[in-house]
């Protein structure tokens, strides 16, 4: 079975001493090997600390949450293990179109906000390590964009709409998972490519801030892009599997099925729905979905990745 998940976060779980090789919880590289799989890596280089921002975090997530900093050394940390990974043979670091066919476990940098980019032509960089996946934010407005935790949703910045030209240009996907609503539609208004948003749910389904409202998916869908579905207990409106098959029958009845993908936030998650505890239970999900799961699970997300690496 083929497998694109658009959200996992191996290296940040590899920080906090998970065995992300050989583990058993959530998602693992030896899991993973039970699919042709292709995740979409996370680096998230912050540094937790509780303070007035963790407090609205605990709020929106609905379990004690620490607010984060970026940091470049973390960064580069989080980056060099999946290099390691590449390396000692455990999984394959994607560097062009041609590694999508590898049989290995394969690994689509991404970068979950842009906050540690100094500028927007920062993203030369990325482009040279590989980084084919640039969140415009996290839970925090930036220099770029807004969030959805903004307070006054203003969208892209000047800065934020060069960011997006660029990445364009460079084959470099752009993710608003956790972008504010404004900077959604603006960038789908923006954007030449079909963007993503890697891992979130339906607002009309459960009312939660880093949930999409039907004007944010219609813009989505203009692009070709794909939303997907997350395990984020929170934005589910019975935290349960069904509740997850519910998300992605929703968008595919309403939107097509060819804008649907699993984006599931494995090992960046501390509790899991029931019946979805791991990435082994995507096998009970293609069932739910019989039809449309070769779509789901691989189909939509490999469109979108092809349409941008292509350039």
């Amino acid at each position: 079975m083929k497998l694109v998940d658009l959200h996992e976060d191996l290296a940040y779980s590899n920080q906090m001493k998970v065995d992300v090789i050989n583990g058993n919880v959530q998602s693992s590289i030896k899991m993973l090997k039970e699919f042709d799989s292709l995740v979409f890596a996370s680096i998230f280089p912050h540094v937790e600390t509780l303070d007035e921002r963790s407090e609205s975090l605990t709020s929106l997530y609905g379990t004690p949450t620490h607010s984060t900093y970026f940091s470049f050394d973390l960064f580069i940390d989080q980056v060099k293990f999946y290099y390691y990974l590449d390396r000692r043979g455990f999984a394959k670091v994607i560097r062009d179109k041609n590694d999508l066919s590898s049989k290995e476990v394969k690994l689509l940098l991404s970068l979950e906000g842009a906050d540690v980019l100094r500028d927007y032509t920062d993203i030369y960089i990325l482009k040279e390590l590989h980084i084919y996946s640039l969140g415009l934010t996290w839970n925090y407005d930036n220099k770029f964009a807004s969030s959805c935790m903004s307070k006054k949703d203003y969208g892209l910045t000047s800065e934020g709409e060069e960011l997006v030209k660029l990445a364009n240009s460079l084959g470099i996907i752009i993710d608003l998972a956790h972008a504010g609503k404004r900077t959604v539609i603006d960038v789908c208004n923006l954007s030449k490519k079909p963007v993503i948003v890697s891992h979130a749910n339906v607002k009309r389904l459960k009312d939660h801030k880093r949930n999409l409202d039907d004007e944010e998916i219609e813009a989505i869908v203009k692009t070709n892009g794909v939303i997907g579905i997350t395990a984020i207990v929170s934005t589910l409106g019975k935290g349960d599997i069904n509740s997850i098959i519910d998300n992605i029958k929703y968008i595919g009845e309403s939107y097509g099925w060819e804008h649907v993908a699993i984006g599931t936030d494995f090992l960046g998650i501390s509790e899991v729905p029931r019946g979805f505890e791991n990435i082994l239970k995507v096998k009970d999900l293609a069932k739910a979905i019989e039809g449309h799961e070769e779509e789901v699970l691989w189909k939509n997300a490999y469109r979108v990745i092809m349409d941008n690496l292509g350039t």
